[in-house]
């Protein structure tokens, strides 16, 4: 049976923190899916088209991602799917803590378990926060943004 992981996100934009986790999952999984949920409430700097186009263009080397949109429940998108598991990065003991509550609602629900990764040394500091701050104020963000991103 083929082993699939989801991993949610606005991904607004993707970052070297998603990457990393990503990269380091890959090993594990057959198939991962980048997933982008669509939030109709929740105002992106980068349009849902420029944001697919960063995970596309990323990973466009990487039989194994694939990259897709969602509605709804996050647990209801990996059952459509036949994904077993869901991804998520921890950079603190805030994440954990939030992360942990969903973990384990996701779990109760649904029965599709949650892994954590720890983000690798050096990018704790990176999250998709921070680098539209630093987008907005003019800032050098490139150092924690794929190619990709940079370019825009």
């Amino acid at each position: 049976m083929m082993k699939k992981a989801v991993f949610p996100g606005s991904f607004d934009p993707i970052t070297l923190g998603h990457t990393d986790i990503i990269e380091r999952a890959l090993p594990l999984f057959d198939e991962i899916i980048l997933a982008i949920g669509t939030n109709s409430d929740k105002k992106y700097m980068f349009s849902l088209e420029k944001r697919l186009h960063f995970l596309r263009e990323t990973f466009k080397d990487e039989p194994k991602i694939k990259v897709n949109t969602y509605k709804g429940l996050t647990v209801d998108f990996c059952k459509e799917q036949n994904a077993e598991f869901l991804l998520r990065g921890l950079r603190n003991a805030q994440d954990l803590e939030f992360e942990k509550a969903i973990g384990q609602t996701n779990f109760k629900m649904s029965g599709i378990d949650t892994l954590f990764f720890i983000t690798s040394s050096g990018k704790s500091h990176i999250s998709s926060t921070v680098v539209r701050d630093v987008i907005r104020n003019n800032g050098d963000y490139e150092f924690m943004v794929p190619d990709v991103v940079r370019k825009n």
